[in-house]
This record gives C-alpha cells, sequence and structure tokens, in this order.
C-alpha cells in the first residue's frame, strides 16, 4: 500500500514538474516513515541552479508554531505564564489587558505593523522588532477590538512573542531556538536568517521569485514595486524568518508525537481552540491552524506565505500522516490547494486529479496616454476611499489603508491586478471615468469618482 502512495505521489509531481508547473520541494510520511521527498525546478533561476531536498527555505508564517513552541518551553519552565500581560514585559505598554495567551491565539486585537511600515517607514532602512515595539509604544495606532474580543490573524502579535522571549530568556530569539529546538530535534539545516539584514553565502539557498508582468520573467520581489517591502521589513522575526529544509520540518513533526520536547499537557494546551470573552471559539491554537476532519480526523497545519514563497505543513495526527510543501517561485493560491488537495488524497487512498496549472498573466499593449482619464479619487458605497494614479506610464490603485497595486490593461477600459483574483472596469463619461467596477469572486462592487 505504501508503495503505491509513493508511486502515485511520483506520477503526480513527475506530471506538474514536467510541465514546469510546480518549482518545490515536497514529502509526505506515514507511520514515521517517508513515502515520497523530492525537489523540482531551481533554487536560483539566473544560474540554473537546481532545487534539492536539502535546499533552504524562507518558511514565512510557518515561522509561527517555532515561536509558539518557545513561549510553550519558557511556560514549562516557570519563567513566564500565558496569563501574564504584555506590560509586565514591555512597562508601559498602551494596549492594555493583552496577555501572552492573546498574542498567541490571535485575539489581542493589535493593530497590523505591516500596513502601519507600508505608509510611515523609512523605506531605506531596514526594520527590526525593536522599531516595531517602538511604533507600538509611541505611535499608539488604534487596535481593531478590545482583547479576546474577536480574532484577527496578527503578524504584530508574533513580533511581540519574540520580543518576550528575548526578554525573558536573556537570549536572542535565533539563539534559543538553536539551543532549545532545533538542536535537541536534530533541525542541523534550520535556522532563523534574515538575507537582507545579514546576508550570507549559503550552499542550497532556495531564493524565492515573483512573477513580472511587464517582462513575462520571474524576478525577485526586492525589485518589484508592489513587493519591495520584502527588503526594508527583512529584520523582523517571530512571524517569519525562520528557514528550514523539509526534512527538518518532518523531524519536528515525529518530535512532536512524543512528550520529550514539549509535555503532553503542553501540547493539550496548545492544540486547543480559542475560546472567545462571548464563548465563541475559533480553530486555531498556539502556533496551529486546528481542524477536525469527518474524514480525516483531527489536522493540525500552517501554511506561510511571502513574496516568492509559499509554504504548508499539515499533520494528520489522528493517523499518523504528514505532508510538507515547500515553493520558491509564486503561483495561483487555488492551483496550489488543488496541488495539495491532490496530495491529500493520495495519502488517504482517495481518487485524485492532477490538477492545470493557469496560464501566466498577460498584458495587452495599449496608449498609456488614455490613463489620465481614470485618474482621481473615487468612494465605494460602504464609505471607503480609493485612489487612482499614475507615474512613470504605469497606472495604480490604492484602497485606503491597502498597498498600492499596479493595474495591468487587458482592454482599454478593463485592468488586472498582478497578484489577486481581481479586476477593474472603467466606466466613462464624457472626456474620463466616473465610477468604476471591482470585480472580486464574482461579486461586484462600484466605486464613484469623487473629483
Amino acid at each position: 500500500m505504501k508503495l503505491e502512495k509513493s508511486k502515485q505521489f511520483g506520477k503526480l509531481f513527475s506530471v506538474l514538474a514536467g510541465k514546469q508547473q510546480f518549482n518545490g520541494t515536497v514529502l509526505a510520511a506515514e507511520d514515521g516513515d517517508i513515502l515520497y521527498h523530492h525537489s523540482f525546478g531551481y533554487a536560483e533561476l539566473m544560474e540554473k541552479r537546481p532545487l534539492k531536498t536539502n535546499s533552504l527555505f524562507e518558511l514565512a508564517s510557518l515561522s509561527k508554531p517555532f515561536t509558539a513552541l518557545e513561549i510553550i518551553l519558557l511556560e514549562e519552565k516557570g519563567i513566564l505564564g500565558y496569563e501574564d500581560k504584555v506590560e509586565r514585559w514591555l512597562p508601559g505598554f498602551p494596549y492594555q489587558g493583552v496577555t501572552i495567551r492573546h498574542l498567541l491565539n490571535h485575539t489581542s486585537g493589535l493593530p497590523d505593523y505591516i500596513d502601519w511600515f507600508l505608509v510611515n517607514w523609512d523605506q531605506n532602512k531596514i526594520a527590526v522588532n525593536q522599531d516595531v515595539v517602538d511604533m507600538l509604544m509611541k505611535e499608539k495606532p488604534p487596535g481593531y477590538f478590545a482583547p479576546n474580543e474577536g480574532w484577527l490573524y496578527s503578524n504584530t502579535g508574533y513580533v511581540l512573542l519574540a520580543v518576550l522571549i528575548e526578554k525573558a530568556s536573556g537570549m536572542s530569539y535565533a539563539d534559543f531556538l538553536k539551543q532549545n529546538i532545533f538542536t535537541p530535534v536534530s533541525m542541523t539545516n534550520t535556522r532563523v536568517y534574515n538575507r537582507r539584514l545579514r546576508p550570507e553565502q549559503i550552499n542550497d539557498y532556495a531564493y524565492g521569485y515573483m512573477y513580472d508582468v511587464h517582462s513575462g520573467k520571474y524576478v525577485l520581489p526586492d525589485v518589484l514595486e508592489e513587493t519591495k517591502y520584502v527588503v526594508y521589513l527583512d529584520g523582523i522575526q517571530g512571524d517569519g524568518m525562520v528557514n528550514s529544509v523539509t526534512s527538518d520540518l518532518f523531524r519536528l513533526d515525529q518530535a512532536l508525537y512524543q512528550d520529550d520536547l514539549i509535555s503532553k499537557a503542553s501540547k493539550e494546551a496548545a492544540f486547543s481552540p480559542v475560546r472567545l470573552n462571548n464563548g465563541e471559539t475559533f480553530d486555531y491554537g498556539f502556533g496551529w491552524v486546528l481542524h477536525n476532519s469527518p474524514k480525516y480526523g483531527r489536522i493540525l497545519s500552517h501554511n506561510g506565505s511571502w513574496p516568492g514563497y509559499s509554504t504548508m505543513m499539515i499533520r494528520y495526527i489522528d493517523h499518523h500522516k504528514t505532508l510538507i510543501y515547500l515553493s520558491n517561485k509564486e503561483e495561483d493560491a487555488v492551483y496550489e490547494q488543488s496541488i495539495l488537495k491532490a496530495a491529500e488524497n493520495i495519502l488517504f487512498d482517495q481518487p485524485y486529479e492532477i490538477p492545470e496549472r493557469p496560464a501566466d498573466k498577460k498584458k495587452k499593449a495599449i496608449d498609456t496616454a488614455i490613463y489620465s482619464r481614470y485618474v482621481g479619487s473615487y468612494s465605494f458605497q460602504d464609505g471607503a476611499a480609493a485612489r487612482v494614479t499614475t507615474e512613470n506610464e504605469r497606472l495604480y490603485l490604492e484602497i485606503t489603508g491597502q498597498l498600492r497595486l499596479e493595474l495591468f490593461p487587458s482592454s482599454a477600459t478593463r485592468f488586472f491586478l498582478r497578484s489577486l483574483s481581481v479586476e477593474i472596469e472603467f466606466m466613462l463619461g464624457d472626456d474620463a471615468a466616473k465610477s468604476f467596477i471591482l470585480y472580486e469572486d464574482g461579486t461586484e462592487e462600484e466605486a464613484v469618482r469623487t473629483n
């Protein structure tokens, strides 16, 4: 049975790779045995350096289980407690009542640091964790809700956890991870790495690539207008920046079936859902997304998404099965989900389909002089504001509080976004647009021009 599954995994990924529709490393395991472990594509595109199964990937938010594990270890040692308020460790912290548990569970309601940095940060400097703390302390942007009154995924919360780990342990985030998790679990290739802040020469490093509509090629996110924040946010740790290989992640997966790394009681706490003040629950524990499947039992997972990287680790703990997926070339999110679904079906002896990758988006050549018709301010019915601007013969859309995104023409009046399944169609008046329609997931929303 296991041999047949290995063959089917080989068939799935060989077909995808043969059509250049998968660039990454995948590992599938059952009962502690690796069924399939293979890499396809390139770790570096210019030199055509191939990926290997020991290629090092930036994990993005798949780093969060590691940050949570560090907090658990400090709690087991009695150094801190889940109910500790942040102000105990950061005197003067202006968001009262936020506990370590709230940070772990994404129930803090804290403002998103990335949104603030996109607008306010000096992009010639690389930010570090202390800059996030300083922003919260001095600028005090409003939170989303009072602690434990809601659930909202929070990168800010996990950056603060990294700060608290350093204060409580007296060690750097990276050193504490290495001493207490990487070394005991024999994760010899795993490390915290901020490659733009402190660049090193690392053999078998997998660079992450994004699609550039203008050139029709895959490039580093550092050179794209929309994703250049990877440079000035590179020094921030806790919500990301753990780098690893598939075999090391599998070692962690296996270690979590034992009680040596953290205790059984700690695992029960970590794998329990959030309970809000109103009694409502959310399927997130301490750094893990939780799911109870009627078909596959208890599932613990976490994904990561950062320009150039897409990562996923899925632990089917009732069946002792594991899927680990690391990709370093941007793909459509729905397409990646269909790959993971096919892999899951193979793991559970179910029929599967080999997905077809959508074609790269192509822009239409039009006279950019018409962009002046669309420039202006617009307002949605819910009050949200948008600005359309032009710069260097390119058109941009910026919705208040969100990243400025380039609009690419599919016709003279209809435009698409590079990274989202969103389209914009301008409705023309006499000599300029009077509104635009935003199309997303089968819905339409009109924004009326205000000037």
